[in-house]
């Protein structure tokens, strides 16, 4: 096994808890500003998602919007409860992959992962594209330039996250507080406003109501809810990213949480009840929040205001998977389910690693896709919806164990929102296989296996390193270190005295090219001259090759050694230069990097550099 000589690094780095540390986590109303923007995000295209396949229906079908939404409301209170007892339960975050790994199997707890990971990466995808979809309406010159905008909002949601979750909710603040507000004011003057003939907004568009009216059947009621049920998205963030908030964090999450739920289900219900006041249909080319915006607060500035925040929101929504991903990937590599890399933590408290993973599979999807929302929208609700139904039926396996007070409430309320939850992935998957749904079909499975396989690639490890077992006794080895060598500097100096402190015996190796090249005989002679009169006291051992090599040679000399079982160890300690800017590095030539990649391809020899800056 190789080894190299460079200060090694923990799996996992302790948290800051001190009073700085304290102020890189998230506060209550921070938390809400950081975590919920996918689900306030998802206003501007929930509500649709409804009318749309009512409008199938005609007219007498629009009528259910209201009946239907309530029922996606009534779920969204039952998650809500549910993830309220998932913080409380699970203070260390992980949300639906901590409650199955718990009470269902490790099996269900990495589909559970793979779903939310799926989940997160589309979300940024869906309100990066969506958010530049909304400002390339009002500014259709920039669409030709829509995958360069996705990228570049891409980049700024990153480097704000790469500063810390908290700084993250002081940047986006603002934007969740003004579309909030815009939509509650939609709500309550839309309620004491009379109900104008038409709207502006869709003035010129035409209907994309059916024609006729047929009837409402279930199947059609449930499509509705299905589709409508992509409001809820990003309300599992909260309870994924308990680590990220200020102590009290149980405390201060659940209020987060309850507080996204009430907010977010007066806003549907609220825009419900006017779409039937208003009697809105869909139009092509203009949302219904769109035609909602214009009939409460008129064609003014109110209008474009709401708008406004909501290009904005969309956009920044990006930033719920920011908040929830990269916790999420820390568990996994805590459980060897990924690299131990996911695991480690920068300051701010910030998991670069993972912050940096969504940001590039998402950078790639976004051009994969050309910037177009609508190839992505159809894969969005089915990740987070397979979440919260293993969820669901982790916490009634909770409850069942735990049977504390009211524990059968509890568990009957968990039970229904699973199956609340699971007809609606089982709908959302037919309804949209054909879409792009079977990708989410082939990724899952796949993304399960590959977390299989590291852990298995983790277990081998630990099993080679004796992990948990108390270890034999000490037994002393002797050793050979070997230095290679190609004339004498201090360089060559330093590297022997370390040598000297690492083993028993130490030799000083040099490759010497059979050629008619005078330099090269030249060179060879310079060197053994130069050593004579040195007289360091370690052996010049002068290895011939004939084709120019430099790391072969050695790693053949080192097997020998190793054959013939004269030592325990055979160490190489390989001198270099370590350059003090970077540009200095192009003036390398790489000696010590050939002979690493040599030694560590072809020979069990311990390998290490030693650099001096130069």
């Amino acid at each position: 096994m190789s080894h190299t000589a460079q200060q090694p690094q923990s799996d996992t780095e302790p948290p800051d808890t001190g009073a700085a540390g304290e102020r890189h986590r998230l506060s209550a109303f921070g938390g809400l500003a950081a975590l919920s923007l996918d689900a306030m995000a998802s206003v501007a295209y929930g509500p649709e998602a409804v009318v749309l396949v009512l409008a199938a229906a005609g007219s007498h079908g629009l009528g259910f919007t209201l009946p239907v939404t309530v029922a996606i409301a009534v779920l969204l209170a039952v998650l809500v409860a549910s993830y309220r007892q998932v913080i409380a339960a699970f203070p260390d975050g992980g949300g639906s992959y901590a409650v199955a790994k718990a009470h269902l199997g490790r099996r269900t707890a990495l589909t559970a992962a793979a779903s939310l990971v799926i989940d997160y990466v589309l979300n940024v995808a869906v309100s990066v594209t969506a958010g530049v979809a909304a400002l390339t309406s009002a500014f259709p010159g920039l669409y030709g330039d829509r995958v360069w905008l996705c990228l570049g909002v891409l980049a700024l949601v990153t480097a704000v996250n790469l500063r810390g979750v908290a700084e993250s909710a002081r940047w986006f603040t603002a934007p969740t507080a003004v579309f909030v507000a815009s939509i509650l004011a939609i709500v309550v003057v839309g309620l004491f406003r009379d109900v104008p003939a038409s709207t502006v907004a869709a003035a010129g568009h035409a209907s994309v109501l059916a024609g006729t009216t047929t009837t409402v059947g279930a199947l059609l009621l449930v499509k509705a809810f299905a589709s409508g049920c992509s409001a809820l998205t990003g309300v599992e963030a909260v309870a994924n990213a308990v680590p990220a908030f200020r102590t009290p964090g149980v405390r201060r999450a659940q209020r987060t949480e309850a507080a996204l739920g009430a907010l977010l289900g007066v806003m549907l219900v609220g825009l419900a009840v006017l779409i039937g006041r208003f009697h809105l249909q869909p139009v092509e080319g203009v949302t219904v929040l769109a035609q909602l915006a214009d009939a409460s607060l008129g064609h003014g500035s109110g209008f474009y205001l709401v708008q406004f925040a909501t290009v904005v929101l969309l956009a920044l929504a990006a930033n719920t998977s920011f908040g929830g991903l990269p916790v999420l990937l820390h568990l996994l590599a805590r459980d060897n389910h990924l690299p131990h890399v996911f695991a480690l933590r920068a300051d701010r408290q910030v998991h670069r690693h993972g912050v940096l993973f969504l940001a590039a599979v998402s950078a790639a999807l976004l051009v994969a896709s050309g910037g177009d929302v609508n190839s992505l929208v159809p894969l969005f609700a089915i990740g987070v919806f397979v979440g919260f139904t293993i969820c669901q039926i982790g916490m009634v396996r909770h409850w069942r164990l735990i049977r504390g007070p009211r524990w059968q409430g509890r568990a009957t309320l968990n039970g229904f929102g699973a199956l609340l939850t699971g007809v609606s992935t089982l709908v959302v998957t037919g309804t949209k296989f054909t879409e792009g749904a079977w990708g989410i079909c082939l990724v899952l499975p796949l993304l399960v296996l590959l977390f299989e396989l590291v852990h298995h690639a983790y277990a081998r490890i630990g099993n080679r390193l004796e992990l948990g077992r108390i270890p034999g006794p000490l037994t002393p080895q002797h050793s050979l270190v070997i230095v290679p060598v190609h004339a004498i500097t201090r360089l060559t100096r330093e590297a022997l005295s370390t040598a000297l402190s690492l083993g028993d015996e130490v030799q000083a190796v040099t490759v010497v090219h059979i050629a008619p090249d005078p330099e090269d005989r030249a060179a060879a002679e310079a060197l053994r001259r130069d050593w004579e009169l040195w007289r360091p006291g370690v052996e010049l051992v002068e290895i011939t090759d004939g084709h120019r090599r430099l790391g072969q040679p050695l790693a053949g000399y080192v097997n020998a050694l190793a054959a013939a079982r004269a030592y325990d160890r055979i160490t190489v300690l390989i001198p270099e230069t370590e350059p003090r800017h970077v540009w200095q590095r192009a003036l390398q030539n790489q000696r010590g990097a050939v002979i690493d990649r040599a030694l560590r391809r072809r020979t069990d020899a311990v390998v290490c550099r030693l650099r001096m800056r130069t």
